[in-house]
């Protein structure tokens, strides 16, 4: 029966070379820990320019998630600068649009009618067991259907692009499983639509520590932005909270959050002086802040001076992400057009693929 029901689908095409697939919100500007948790490693997967990288992806789609971003930005103003802001930010920290797709969700609508079909195979279980949606329920807080369906619209975002490797940190390997699910539930019914990916792990994604020691997070107000402003950023280094420990006492540099911020921005060099001057004793930790400042002032200075200089060119960047929404829309029309024909929606004529009118 699954073979007469898929009769009329196209199979789900072999991808022996990695294909990365990830999205980050645009709900507010980037920190150190959206940084070194996860654009690094978006970075390092996309496809090299001499081809010599063994750890990069043959193919590399990046998106900016304003439709999950919608669940907690209420302000289309605000949302429409974060988006913009968030491109420019992903170039300027080494994102290649030549190498990687680069685009905004919304811009790519064949992902909201293939949430739809996706939708029809989710088990209303498997969704209320989705942590987003039960930690918000567990506390009593609001949680409305976009959150409660979170799970499918990402889960539609890996697949349309027949992703096999998704960057996530440990918080996520939830979501791609339930994608796997879903997948896995579509293509048992309707015969091999869907690629199925696996989840690769960010790593040191969860240790990127805060100004207060928690990980560092929009929620507690304890980041320390990419972009801020560089006077009042080294505010915000100089009150990094430490302990009482006397200057003369020595310190474990592997347990100590101020150690560990320092440790992620200075050269290698700099990083093993450090660490054997917490080991010696004899400091005080104002003078860790102020080689902190320092050493995040060089490690940015690069992408500091690409931003602004996208900033002043507001076309090229809008043309970056029609290109790339161009691109991406093609491969999810593709996989969208399987998907209806193997379930039974596609009446002829067939709709033509974007920027196509026959």
């Amino acid at each position: 029966m699954t073979a007469d029901r898929a009769s009329g689908a196209a199979p789900a095409p072999a991808t022996p070379k990695p294909r990365a697939l990830s999205g980050i919100q645009p709900t507010g500007r980037f920190h150190w820990g959206n940084y070194f948790g996860a654009i690094r490693q978006y970075i390092e997967l996309q496809p090299p320019a001499d081809g010599a990288s063994p750890g990069a992806a043959a193919e590399a789609y990046y998106f900016i998630a304003d439709l999950h971003a919608l669940t907690t930005v209420r302000d289309p103003a605000r949302l429409r600068d974060l988006v913009r802001a968030a491109a420019i930010d992903l170039v300027a920290l080494g994102l290649d649009p030549e190498r990687a797709v680069l685009f905004v969700q919304s811009d790519v609508p064949e992902v909201c009618e293939l949430t739809w079909l996706l939708m029809t195979v989710a088990p209303m279980g498997l969704l209320e067991r989705c942590h987003a949606f039960k930690d918000k329920k567990a506390r009593g807080l609001p949680a409305d259907a976009g959150l409660f369906t979170y799970p499918v619209l990402m889960s539609a975002d890996i697949l349309a692009y027949d992703a096999t490797v998704v960057p996530v940190g440990e918080d996520q390997v939830q979501h791609i499983e339930v994608c796997r699910d879903l997948a896995g539930a579509f293509n048992h019914l309707y015969g091999p639509v869907f690629t199925l990916p696996v989840p690769r792990l960010v790593e040191g994604g969860a240790k990127v520590p805060g100004t207060d020691g928690l990980k560092m997070s929009k929620s507690y107000d304890n980041t320390l932005d990419v972009f801020e402003d560089p006077a009042a950023q080294k505010k915000k280094i100089m009150r990094i909270t430490t302990d009482s420990r006397p200057m003369e006492a020595p310190k474990d540099p592997e347990t100590d959050h101020l150690f560990a911020l320092y440790a992620l921005v200075a050269p290698e060099e700099d990083r093993l002086r450090m660490a054997e001057t917490y080991r010696r004793g004899g400091f005080g930790y104002g003078e860790v802040k102020k080689a902190l400042v320092t050493a995040a002032a060089e490690h940015f200075a690069e992408a500091r001076a690409r931003r602004a200089a996208l900033e002043a060119d507001s076309e090229r960047i809008e043309a970056i992400l029609a290109a790339g929404a161009t691109r991406a829309r093609a491969r999810a029309w593709d996989v969208l057009d399987r998907a209806r024909r193997a379930c039974g929606i596609d009446r002829s004529p067939h709709r033509p693929p974007p920027g196509r009118t026959s």
